[in-house]
């Protein structure tokens, strides 16, 4: 990072916006639209509606990601950390916890966030397009997310309605 003072306030900025902007969408999504929609048509047809709606979102957050070659979360920079670009011994122990596997970092990223954030942290490389395996980690974090996401809308709709009841 920078010393300039003017270019870390920018780099700020930045940041701040884009988590401002992916917090707005993200929650909008998942806390409003997904319950509501799971509520309205039922798990399977609800879950199918905000399935291919999270493939599309996320497929044009990656797209808009990867051509505006900005790092606007940050994941590049942990990534660097990841792999061992840090000269403190804190930072080298977090690159090395960082490093453990891409297994946990997979299942935990795509039930924790969703597969614009799971495939940018695990591909290689930035912003430079999809691989054969960045489509499969794409792919499967997608069907991960949205069965978790699916059935925790649809277990507490359906907890809401028998305490109603």
């Amino acid at each position: 990072m920078s010393h300039d003072p003017i270019l870390r306030r920018h780099r700020l900025l930045e940041l701040s916006l884009g988590h401002a902007v992916n917090w707005l969408t993200v929650y909008a999504f998942d806390f409003l639209l997904y319950p509501f929609v799971i509520w309205k048509l039922g798990l399977w047809r609800g879950g199918a509606v905000m399935a291919v709606a999270s493939l599309v979102v996320c497929l044009l957050t990656l797209w808009f990601y990867d051509w505006s070659k900005r790092d606007w979360l940050g994941i590049e920079a942990v990534k660097r950390l990841r792999d061992g670009e840090g000269r403190s011994r804190f930072r080298r122990v977090l690159a090395w916890a960082l490093a453990r596997g891409d297994w946990l970092a997979f299942i935990a990223l795509s039930v924790k966030f969703d597969p614009f954030i799971t495939t940018v942290y695990l591909r290689r490389g930035a912003a430079n397009g999809m691989t054969r395996r960045d489509w499969r980690v794409f792919l499967a974090s997608w069907l991960i997310g949205n069965a978790y996401w699916a059935l925790i809308c649809f277990g507490g709709i359906e907890g809401f309605r028998r305490i109603w009841s």
